[in-house]
């Protein structure tokens, strides 16, 4: 596609454009315009200079057009809105009020189009252009059918694409059709529809255009060569037989950024800004209802001679520090670029692994792609057959490259990728040994015993095989591999194919902008359901599949679990157990009731008392006794072995007397708690475990009256706690 475009959009203004048609409550200019303003924005937003809009009335009250001048009749009730040229915000604002229903029924639609190749014409030139015309038209209007084969001819030599759009014009592809149509609308139809034929150009209703609109459009992006030179398998400087491959390194997948917005500040008064003065920020346009904002850093440091106790210091004199524990470590300049890697711009294959030895999860990132030099057919002959050797043997190679002199060094996995007229090498980055998250999960096909014993059968924590086939029933009927209809309505398409899949971020902003800076006293449009679509599984999927969920449901014998309790109960209030046991009767039996916490199993010794209480003395010795086992743990902690139970029981503590508004208890404890850490009654400096409570204060601190109601403590105090 060529990286200049030359739009002209003719408009017909005529007074027919102002009224309202088909059950609409905008009029048929209103309507119309929803299309171009919609592309006119988004060549604004582009803002490229290459990139040129002009803009064309027809039927309008006036004649400003210099075919007239030069050719006499045929071009009256023609102007020119705005010359060929770049757009941005300050123009687009002002074509708006240009932009209404004029008074007049005269003007010659072919005249506008033949102005307006008049206009690409002499703006571009020989140069090469991406040129267009579009139409925006009711068809009330008179159409001149003389000269239609010179200006088809015409527009074909130009190589300009004629793209007419008509307002309710019938479509029957799209399926619409206007009932009472006037003979004269009617004709105009036909008429253009002939010369849309004859240019090879574009014909089509307005409705089909606006449904559209809702529709992202992918912006076009180059080729971004990430890397250019030699693909090697071992050293040719040293080596005969190593293998040098001269190959391109291109983007596949690139996270689309969603556009970040600028500070900016309303105008309050007429008089000079920033903006006029020529400070204005580089990249944004200046309007009259905003000025620029620029952002200002100062440094600082501690100096109790200089007012205010801290002085200013210049960003030259900075140095880099690294935390080191609770210090900073200073490595100057000159040092930090002799401790820095050197690399050398290379691509080097280190080996191979076998496709069923890979495991998936180690990609780390976006895909790139590899192929042979441009007009280099020894390099593509070289890449290919390397290619072909890596699908034949099932393999993948694993390479080390540096894009650049002075790059950090990165691995990455070459995957062979072979279709009939294109072959390439994909690629993603591999982890080191520090990015890999080594956490051990316990299996879900089988279960281990405390004594070694492996069950894979038969055990309440291992589904059933008619559990295992309801769900691979439910699976089955939840696929959308072919769940997509086709145009002839069978169900053969995929769902949700990534190229019908967009960023709703991404274009929801972009909406929200194009119509801001269109209507900017209107209220936001909702979201396109477009974008909402992938939101949710089909209904009609889930309809299908609900009677596989309802055996799937029995199956596992799911039920509604009762809601947590987020205050103490009442006693005689307790919800009623699933199984319909009465546990607490069991556990208050005098055999079964917990009378004394174990130290070894502290925390669901703690909950269990707590829980199976009967009177606030009984929950008072639970929590003297869990004071009394989080003292033990740290007097006796041999370094900070025993700091992190300390911690975790702490936590429990705190949470149990939230639960149960009983926070007097363990604010006490807590207060307590500090004076003989800091003290050192607890088992001598015991001041890294209280930084360790600090940094936790929001899970371990004070329980104010914002997370417990009966708590006398104010969150001011609960601050001022910890800074004491």
């Amino acid at each position: 596609m060529a990286d200049k475009e030359a739009t002209v959009y003719i408009i017909d203004l005529g007074s027919s454009m102002g009224d309202c048609h088909n059950g609409r409550i905008e009029s048929d200019l209103d309507w119309g315009m929803r299309y171009v303003w919609d592309k006119i924005t988004t060549t604004v937003a582009a803002s490229r200079k290459t990139w040129t809009v002009g803009v064309v009335g027809v039927r309008t009250d006036e004649t400003n057009n210099p075919l007239q001048d030069q050719q006499g009749d045929g071009y009256e009730n023609i102007s020119i809105l705005r010359e060929l040229g770049p757009m941005d915000l300050t123009s687009l604002r002002s074509l708006q009020d240009l932009v209404r229903p004029s008074n007049t029924e005269s003007g010659d639609c072919i005249s506008a189009i033949v102005l307006a190749v008049e206009m690409i014409e002499r703006f571009t030139k020989k140069l090469k252009f991406k040129r267009k015309i579009i139409l925006v038209t009711d068809g009330e209007g008179s159409v001149d059918p003389d000269d239609f084969d010179e200006i088809s001819e015409k527009i074909k030599a130009c190589g300009i694409e004629l793209v007419v759009l008509g307002i309710d014009f019938d479509d029957a592809e799209f399926g619409f059709k206007e009932e009472d149509k006037s003979s004269q609308k009617k004709t105009n139809e036909g008429l253009l529809k002939t010369l849309v034929d004859k240019c090879d150009g574009l014909y089509g209703t307005m409705a089909e255009a606006i449904a559209e609109l809702d529709i992202p459009r992918l912006k076009p992006v180059r080729p971004y060569k990430t890397y250019d030179g030699e693909l090697t398998l071992g050293n040719p400087a040293e080596h005969k037989d190593a293998m040098s491959i001269s190959v391109e390194r291109y983007f596949k997948t690139h996270k689309a950024t969603i556009p970040p917005a600028s500070r900016v500040v309303i105008k309050t008064d007429s008089g000079p800004s920033q903006a006029d003065n020529g400070n204005e920020m580089e990249g944004v346009e200046s309007t009259s209802a905003f000025a620029a904002v620029k952002n200002a850093r100062a440094y600082k440091v501690n100096d109790p001679e200089a007012p205010g106790g801290k002085r200013d210091v210049e960003f030259e004199s900075l140095a880099k520090g690294y935390e080191y524990g609770r210090t900073a470590v200073h490595i100057s300049e000159s040092e930090y670029n002799i401790t820095k890697i050197e690399t050398t711009k290379s691509f080097t294959i280190l080996g191979f692994i076998h496709q069923e030895k890979y495991d998936p999860f180690f990609n780390m990132g976006e895909t790139c792609q590899t192929v042979a030099q441009k007009f280099n057919d020894s390099a593509a002959l070289k890449l290919s057959s390397f290619i072909h050797s890596l699908q034949e043997l099932e393999s993948y190679a694993v390479a080390r490259i540096v894009t650049k002199d002075g790059k950090e060094p990165a691995l990455i996995l070459l995957a062979p990728h072979i279709e009939p007229e294109f072959e390439c090498l994909y690629d993603v980055p591999l982890p080191f040994a520090e990015d890999v998250r080594k956490y051990q999960f316990p299996p879900l096909d089988k279960v281990i015993t405390v004594t070694g014993n492996i069950i894979q059968e038969d055990h309440r924590l291992l589904p059933s095989k008619d559990l295992s086939e309801a769900m691979d029933d439910y699976v089955d009927a939840m696929d959308i591999s072919s769940w997509e209809k086709d145009e002839d309505g069978n169900r053969t398409e995929e769902y949700a194919a990534v190229e019908d899949v967009f960023c709703p971020p991404l274009h929801r902003i972009n909406q929200v902008v194009r119509h801001r800076a269109i209507y900017p006293d209107q209220p936001l449009p909702p979201v396109a359901p477009i974008l909402l679509k992938y939101s949710n599984p089909p209904e009609d999927l889930l309809a299908k599949a609900k009677l596989r969920l309802e055996d799937l449901i029995s199956e596992a014998n799911v039920k509604k679990v009762p809601p947590k309790a987020k205050a103490r109960r009442e006693k005689g209030h307790k919800p009623e157990p699933i199984s319909g046991l009465d546990v607490d009767a069991l556990l208050n039996q005098p055999d079964n009731k917990r009378r004394k916490i174990d130290p070894e199993n502290a925390i669901p010794g703690f909950k269990q008392m707590v829980e199976l209480a009967s009177e606030e003395s009984e929950i008072e010795d639970a929590a003297k006794q869990m004071g009394s086992i989080i003292r033990s743990l740290i007097t006796h902690s041999v370094g900070d072995s025993g700091y992190d139970r300390a911690v975790e029981d702490l936590g429990v503590f705190r949470d149990m007397m939230v639960k149960w508004e009983m926070p007097a208890l363990y604010n006490t404890f807590l207060q307590d708690l500090k004076k003989r850490l800091l003290s050192g009654e607890l088992g001598g400096d015991r001041r890294m475990l209280w930084f360790q409570m600090k940094g936790a204060r929001a899970t371990l601190g004070l329980i104010d009256q914002s997370v417990s109601d009966p708590s006398t403590v104010t969150p001011e105090e609960a601050l001022d706690f910890f800074r004491n």
